[in-house]
Parts: C-alpha cells; sequence; structure tokens
C-alpha cells in the first residue's frame, strides 16, 4: 500500500457539492461514495474511504447495525452521540472527546443523539432538542482480521492549546502525542480550532503523500487556493505545508496518510 505517487496535486472539494442522504432524522452529506451513491471516481483519498458529516435530530439515531475490518473515528462538533456495542462499551461522544471503534473481525454498534445526559457546560439541554453534529471517518486498517475494539479519550484541553492535535494515529512519528491509537500505521487525524478565544488563527499543514483537509466549520485561507467554506475539503498528493489561516472561528480536521488503498 505505500505511496510510489511522485506528482503534487491539489484537488478542492466544495460542500454543497457532496452526495447526500436526507431522511425524516438524518441529514448525511458524503465526501466518498457511500451506500446507494456510488461514483466510481470518487470512492477514496490515500487510506481515507468515508468522510461523512451528519446531523441527527433529538432521541434519534443509527440502530444496531454491524461494520468489520475498519478503522473508525467519530469527532462531535456540537450536541452529544451515545455509543453502544456488542462488546459491551457504552460511551457519550461529544466535542473535545476523541473516539475511535476498530471494527476488526466483526462488531454490531449503535449511535443515538441521547444529548439529555451530558450537563449545560459540556453542551447538554436538559429539554433534549438540539440535534447532534458529527464527522464520522473511515480508514482502512493494517490487515483485517483483527480484534475488535473502542477508545475514547478526553483532549479538550489539549485542543485549547491552539494549533495541530494529533486525535487518532498509527504512524510512529506520533506515538508519543497522539490521544488514540488506530491499527493504521500509514495514518493520522489532527484537528485544530482556530481563532477562537486565545488561540492562534493559523498552522500549516503536514507534507505527506496524501492529506485530506476538510473544514468542519467557519471559514478559512489556504495559501495558494484561496478561501474555504464550512463543508469543504482539499485532497492533497504529495504536498504539504500550505498555511491554512481562519478569518472567523474554525474547526479543520487534517489526515495525513503515508499510503494508498490498494495502489490505486
Amino acid at each position: 500500500m505505500v505511496s510510489t505517487l511522485t506528482t503534487p496535486h491539489i484537488d478542492v472539494h466544495r460542500g454543497g457539492d457532496r452526495m447526500k442522504t436526507r431522511v425524516a432524522w438524518l441529514d448525511s452529506k458524503h465526501s466518498f461514495s457511500f451506500g446507494e451513491h456510488y461514483d466510481p471516481d470518487n470512492t477514496h483519498h490515500g487510506l481515507l474511504l468515508v468522510n461523512n458529516e451528519d446531523m441527527v435530530r433529538p432521541g434519534a439515531g443509527f440502530d444496531t447495525h454491524p461494520h468489520r475490518d475498519m478503522e473508525i473515528v467519530t469527532w462531535v462538533l456540537s450536541g452529544s452521540l451515545v455509543h453502544q456495542d456488542s462488546l459491551g462499551h457504552s460511551g457519550i461522544i461529544y466535542p473535545g472527546l476523541a473516539q475511535r471503534m476498530s471494527a476488526g473481525t466483526g462488531i454490531l454498534h449503535s449511535e443515538k443523539n441521547d444529548s439529555w445526559h451530558l450537563p449545560p457546560e459540556q453542551g447538554g439541554t436538559a429539554e433534549h432538542t438540539d440535534p447532534v453534529h458529527f464527522v464520522q471517518m473511515w480508514v482502512v486498517p493494517d490487515e483485517p482480521g483483527i480484534d475488535p475494539g473502542y477508545q475514547q479519550l478526553e483532549i479538550d484541553t489539549e485542543l485549547a492549546a491552539g494549533g495541530l492535535v494529533t486525535v487518532a494515529s498509527g504512524l510512529p512519528r506520533y506515538r508519543d502525542r497522539t490521544a488514540i491509537k488506530i491499527n493504521s500505521s500509514h495514518s493520522a487525524l489532527h484537528v485544530a480550532r482556530l481563532a477562537q478565544p486565545g488561540r492562534p488563527t493559523g498552522v500549516d499543514l503536514p507534507e505527506a503523500p496524501y492529506l485530506h483537509l476538510f473544514i468542519a466549520h467557519g471559514e478559512v485561507e489556504m495559501a495558494g487556493i484561496g478561501t474555504l467554506y464550512a463543508g469543504d475539503a482539499v485532497r492533497l498528493t504529495r504536498s504539504g505545508g500550505q498555511r491554512i489561516t481562519a478569518n472567523q472561528p474554525s474547526e479543520i480536521l487534517v489526515w495525513e496518510m503515508h499510503a494508498r488503498l490498494g495502489g490505486q
């Protein structure tokens, strides 16, 4: 899977062009082919297969369903999401909490908008009227058939310090600074909150064979590209080092990948 690409390339994908799934309880936008939405020219970037931005109404969510052989990272932007799985894990995911599920040989799980379980200082509401807004991302593990697993960790303090925070990683270089580990030794997810009180307005992208930059909310300027808005994504190959500067309070998600799926 190790990359052999040598030519730098940058593709901008606007948020409004994403494939969409909309039902009574869910508004989901897909950066790559997902479910019934299939585009043979848009199936992945590097090792990233799924980058779904979901909005789930109160009291609703994804009923118990299966996964296998995938590293699934969920990042909540607002509200709260309750995770339960067939291994007995149960946790509440909220902004500033890193969470990873390794599907491995097979796991069943559900994800529901149960925001009333959180106190107000963590985004909860007694009335349970708020939707939960989150991004779910899937990357390919190093090998199939591993044992399923789950991990979550509060990292709000690290995010408050500013800069790119390594949220999830299997890359050896981030072994001592990553929040949670994923079973993908060629991938790392970084998050930055920019232009918020006491935080910097800009960061530099890492350099890697594959990068995926997603604007979770806000508005930023990317050197050499221009303005990027919430929902926009940039796919980079053999590139990096560009400065990302926020025009307003913003949050960005950056996947750094040193391999690609199936040599494609």
